[in-house]
Order: structure tokens, then sequence, then C-alpha cells
């Protein structure tokens, strides 16, 4: 039985290479969310994942949200928050919280996890090294029956430009950067910006080979319920237009849509419950989830 079973592992191994010929010395940037960083087993999962790809030749780079730690923070503080359109509006008391819980504490425990696992990993946030540039958001409502309203969302950015000197060093060094979703303006203002649109804008930065989105579903279902493995670009828009895609899976859509304009060769909309995902979608001939292509 047991000969059987290591047969088995060595047959992926072998069947892994042509992927892993593909991929080794290309950058892969994975947006890490959802219930993959709260369950235990699939946190040390992922962890050894990223390890992996490491040290197989392959620079993985970790974009991190941090939605249920920021809000749960700000319920103990008393700090009142609300969300127009998706976004949290974020004052000066909420940003504070915001850089505190994703700079101070999700991103060392991250780091820490993949540290503690075998693995190099630093932790970023936008301002290092000017790292992530941004500017506020301007989020306009649309109605056919009066003017386009201009929604405040106060200290809410989107990327303006990243700046990938300090993420290039890290990797050149044998590091696995760790990035938080915190930019930075020229005045020196913080915005509070979305995981996966940072995660975007560092694949097309970067010039990756691939950019995975963990999330909480399986990907993009059609009307029938059932998952769309794969969209050209012009399928992916028609989805967005045609309300196929709703929800939160829209800005992801649109993300992905984004960084494939820019070069990134393919992007995945992947489930972040699944053990072992990221090496799953790379991996493996079917993989898993919704890939966008060019």
């Amino acid at each position: 039985m047991n000969m059987e079973h290591d047969i088995t592992r060595a047959k992926f191994l072998i069947e892994s290479l042509p992927y892993i010929k593909e991929f080794y010395g290309e950058t892969v940037v994975i947006k890490y969310g959802g219930n993959a960083m709260i369950d235990e087993n699939l946190k040390r999962a992922f962890a050894l994942n990223i390890i992996l790809l490491k040290y197989i030749g392959i620079n993985p780079v970790v974009v991190h949200g941090g939605g249920p730690q920021i809000q749960k923070m700000l319920s103990a503080l008393n700090i009142d928050s609300h969300f127009k359109s998706g976004y949290r509006v974020t004052d000066e008391a909420t940003m504070d919280v915001v850089e505190m819980v994703l700079v101070g504490q999700v991103n060392k425990q991250i780091v820490n996890l993949i540290n503690l696992n075998g693995g190099k990993a630093v932790g970023l946030s936008g301002k290092d090294g000017m790292l992530i540039k941004a500017e506020q958001k301007e989020l306009v409502i649309e109605s056919e029956t009066k003017a386009p309203e201009i929604i405040d969302l106060g200290k809410v950015g989107e990327v303006t430009k990243v700046n990938t000197t300090l993420i290039e060093s890290l990797q050149s060094e044998g590091f696995i950067p760790v990035i938080a979703p915190v930019g930075v303006d020229d005045e020196g203002s913080t915005y509070n910006i979305n995981a996966d649109s940072v995660a975007g804008a560092v694949a097309a930065a970067m010039n990756a080979k691939r950019l995975h989105l963990l999330t909480d579903v399986q990907g993009l279902l059609d009307a029938d319920m059932n998952l769309i493995s794969s969209l050209n670009c012009r399928e992916a828009a028609e989805a967005i237009d045609s309300g196929v895609a709703k929800g939160g899976m829209i800005p992801k859509l649109s993300c992905c849509l984004e960084a494939v304009h820019s070069g990134v060769e393919k992007a995945h909309i992947i489930d972040g419950r699944v053990e072992n995902c990221v090496l799953l979608e790379l991996f493996t001939k079917n993989g898993i989830g919704t890939e966008i292509v060019g």
C-alpha cells in the first residue's frame, strides 16, 4: 500500500515537470483572503504552497486582505463602520485602525507563518519604499433620472503606480514579499485600497506570469450555477454587462481584466477553501476555479 502511494506521488511530480519548467523564474502574484486566512489547516497549507513555489524557482508575491480583522477591531474600539457600493467609508480614525490591523497585525501573522514553516518572507506596506502610490478614489453613482452622485469615501484610494524595485530586490535575495494593501500619495497621505486591485496592479507592474485571487466561492458560475472554467476578455466583459457576474465577483473580474489587458498572461479566481489550491491551479491540467485569458 505504501509503495502504491509513493508511486502515485512520484507520478504527480513527473506530471508537474512541464508546469515547473514553464513557470521557472516567473512571478506569480497571489491575493490571499477569505476563509483561507481563517481556517488553521488552510493557513498552513497556503504557507507551504508559497514556500514550495519559491524553492522550485518561481517567485511568489503575496498581497493580502483583512476585512474581518479590521471590522473586529473597529467594533472593539466602538468606531462605527459603514459601506457604500462595497467600499468601507474610511475617515481618519478608521484609517488608523485599518493601517494598524493590516500592517501591524495581519501582515506580520502571514510573514511569521511562512517563516516558521521554512520560508523567508518579508512584510511590506505600500508606504515602504513608496511601493504603492495612490490617490483618493472617486466613486460616481450614475442615475437615469438625476445627475450622477459623487460619493466621498474618505481615505479610500486607488493605485496610480507600483514601484517594483523593492519587490525585485527582495526576490533576487530569495525572499517572499508579503504586501499589505495600504498606499500613499505625494503629500504622504495614507489610503486604504482594495486588496484585489493592489494585487492586479502589482501583477501588471511586475509583468507577472499569473495573477491568482483567492476567494470563498468556486469561481464564476453561470445561470445554472455551473462553474465557468475559462473566459477570454470579451466573454468576461460580457459576463459583467449581462449580470452573470454579481456582487463581489464583479470587481474581481474587472481586476482580472485590467491585469490581462496590462500584460499578465492569465488571471485566475480560485476557491481558497480548497486545500493546496495554488498548486492545483498551477500544476494540474484542468486547474480549479475560473481563468481569464487574453
